[in-house]
């Protein structure tokens, strides 16, 4: 059983390595968290199977972290 100190530090490291839900990630955080290559990334947002980017610049496309954490969630349920 863990103790209250143990709850709180594992909480604390959970906070720590997820972004907030408003946070934009770029092309490598994704990657790091969907386990596919750039190319079949963007075949995904391609064919509508992945979220969309938001442009934020010329060169500069982000994705909005709650969005891809609804699609790592949808994707868990689908392979269950």
């Amino acid at each position: 059983m863990q103790t209250e100190v143990q709850r709180h530090a594992a909480a604390s490291k959970a906070r720590e390595t997820l972004p907030a839900p408003d946070a934009l990630l770029r092309l490598p955080q994704v990657l790091a968290r969907v386990p596919v290559g750039r190319s079949t990334l963007w075949l995904w947002v391609r064919d509508g199977r992945f979220p969309k980017p938001i442009k934020l610049g010329p060169m500069t496309t982000a994705w909005r972290a709650s969005d891809v954490a609804a699609w790592l969630e949808a994707a868990g349920r689908d392979a269950a």
